[in-house]
Formats: C-alpha cells, sequence, structure tokens
C-alpha cells in the first residue's frame, strides 16, 4: 500500500513538473517569428497554430490555459523574438497585444513625403501609396468635392499600423484624424470654405516654423489675396515641380514661369489645394489670421520672419537679410 501511495505520488510530482514546464517555463524561438492569426480562428485552431510555429511547446498546455484564463484571443499578427512562459503568450493574445510598425508624419509633409515615409517604414511601396494617395478622394468628398489627391486631409501624427495594412486603410486612418482634428477645431464639413482654409493652412505651415508667426503670414496672404496680388510664395513652385515630377532641389528661373496653376508668382489667388499637410498651429492661424497692414514677409537669420506693409520696407529687410548670410558665409 505504501509502495501504491508512493508511486502515485511520484506520477503527481512529475505531472506537477510537466504542467510546470509547460505553462511557466519559457520556451519559443530565439529569432524574430510572425504569426498571423486570422480573424475567426477557433482557440483550438490557435493553440495548434502557436506549436506548430515554435512559440509554445504544447497546445493541450494551451487549450489547459484558456480553461483556466478564459476571455476573448485576438486576432491579428504577433511577433515573438525569445522564449517566454505559455501564460505570458496567452495574456498577449487576450490583450491583443498585435506586432505593428510606427509611421510617423509630420506637419508639412506632402504626399510625397509621406509615400516615402510609407516605404522606410516597411509599410509597403512608395510608389503603390502614392497613386492610393492620388486615387482614393472619394475619401474626402464631401471636404472637399474637386480634389485631385489627399493632399491636406492626411493629418500629421505617429501612426501604428499592422505590416498587412492596405494603402487604403491607411488612408483613412489618416483622414479620419483630419475629420477629428478639424471638428474640435470648429471646421464643420458643411463649410463652405473648409477646402479654402485647408489650403491656406498648407501654405502658412510651408513657409514659417514658429507658431507664433502663424497668424502674421495667414494674414499677409489673405491681404495679397484681398489686394488681387500673386502670394508669390515658392512653396507652390516646388509643389508644381514635383506634381510635373521636374523638381531638381532648388527653384530655378524655369520653374517661375511655369505655367502650372500651383505656380502663384504668375497666377493669382490661391492655389487649386493644399500643398502640403498642415498641423493644428496652421490650421489655426488659416482660420483666425491676423488682421494687419502687413503685404509682405521674409526670413531673418534667427528662423524668425520680418513683416513689411510697403515693398519699400520689404526690400530694405530683403536686403539686410542678404547681408547677413554674405557675412556668416553662406552666400
Amino acid at each position: 500500500m505504501l509502495k501504491l501511495l508512493g508511486f502515485l505520488l511520484l506520477l503527481s510530482l512529475i505531472a506537477l513538473a510537466v504542467l510546470y514546464s509547460i505553462l511557466y517555463l519559457p520556451y519559443g524561438p530565439h529569432a524574430e517569428t510572425f504569426v498571423d492569426i486570422a480573424p475567426g480562428t477557433s482557440a483550438l485552431a490557435i493553440g495548434d497554430q502557436l506549436q506548430r510555429s515554435g512559440i509554445i511547446r504544447s497546445r493541450y498546455g494551451f487549450d489547459l490555459t484558456r480553461a483556466w484564463k478564459a476571455g476573448t484571443l485576438k486576432a491579428g499578427e504577433y511577433r515573438f523574438d525569445h522564449p517566454v512562459p505559455l501564460t505570458e503568450v496567452y495574456d498577449r493574445l487576450l490583450r491583443g497585444d498585435v506586432y505593428t510598425r510606427a509611421l510617423t508624419i509630420p506637419e508639412g509633409y506632402n504626399i510625397f513625403d509621406i509615400s516615402r515615409a510609407v516605404e522606410a517604414a516597411g509599410l509597403g511601396s512608395r510608389q503603390a501609396f502614392l497613386a492610393a494617395e492620388q486615387q482614393h478622394t472619394e475619401l474626402i468628398a464631401n471636404l472637399s468635392p474637386h480634389a485631385t489627391s489627399l493632399e491636406g486631409y492626411l493629418f500629421p501624427d505617429t501612426y501604428r499600423f499592422s505590416r498587412h495594412a492596405t494603402p487604403e486603410q491607411m488612408l483613412a486612418t489618416m483622414v479620419r484624424r483630419f475629420r477629428q482634428e478639424a471638428a474640435q477645431l470648429g471646421l464643420s464639413q458643411a463649410d463652405t470654405d473648409l477646402a479654402r482654409t485647408v489650403t491656406l493652412a498648407s501654405l502658412v505651415e510651408k513657409e514659417v516654423n514658429q507658431d507664433s508667426e502663424r497668424p502674421l503670414v495667414a494674414g499677409v496672404f489673405l491681404n495679397r489675396l484681398a489686394q488681387k496680388m500673386p502670394l508669390a510664395t515658392d512653396p507652390t513652385v516646388i509643389y508644381s515641380a514635383l506634381l510635373e515630377d521636374r523638381y531638381r532641389g532648388a527653384i530655378y528661373a524655369s520653374d517661375l514661369q511655369s505655367p502650372s496653376a500651383y505656380n502663384t508668382y504668375r497666377h493669382t489667388g490661391l492655389p487649386p489645394g493644399p500643398i502640403s499637410n498642415p498641423g493644428v498651429a496652421a490650421l489655426r492661424a488659416a482660420i483666425a489670421p491676423a488682421k494687419t497692414d502687413y503685404l509682405y514677409f521674409v526670413s531673418d537669420d534667427n528662423g524668425h520672419s520680418r513683416f513689411a506693409a510697403s515693398l519699400k520696407e520689404h526690400a530694405a529687410q530683403v536686403q539686410q537679410y542678404r547681408q547677413a548670410e554674405r557675412a556668416a558665409g553662406r552666400r
């Protein structure tokens, strides 16, 4: 009898040791391994998939953990790169701790910049994303009915996307973020001037990087528009060259003579659409520009702008700027 009890005790100890090793001893790959769990996959199938992928020792241990912890397991792609206990694997699936890649869109990025950022983040090819940016204007049909791309409506932020996210899914997320921010700023979808406001904000975004100066620059542009003066802003010339795939890293005399509607040296009024994706500060400036008599501005050597109401005053400021540049050896 004692021998039987001893044998049973030994079996129990062995079973407990095996169970402990299955549930709590680290196991899994030492190299990066991805497991993509499709929506609708049953818990039994998930355990089998994890075992076949070398993430857990035993699918039976996974089933036992499910009976103990319960909960809803989340579909998605998971990344494993070092051994962990089965319980940790299970907890990750409960949390939906899926693998994503960060995509950072700074204020002022245009559709060309964003497509390059997407490729650099490993989320797709630059060409495919740029094509989608220019194709899926239905995402902003009620905001800008005549838009030829999503330029201006891809809100600058840091996003996290699955490696399998499509360009359409990523673009929809960025546009949705724009709508949220626009609503908080008081920009209504029913506002007939919304597209004009976004276009103005995109110019302000590219012209200055000091938030305190953005309303002043917006005011300058509106004053010039009111007097039917060309806006004569370099970023629009660069954008027209980008659209025609002829930008060479600098503005040339031929660029200033371009017939493009985006060339604000030759055409009065705002360009046909935004030239970048503005952030909150630029949007606020376009919504509430400063009321001044300024018609001109020029950068100084401290990264700020100097404003003038007359061409004579502006010419003097430009001359001072050029002298400072020469003195610093930058020209």
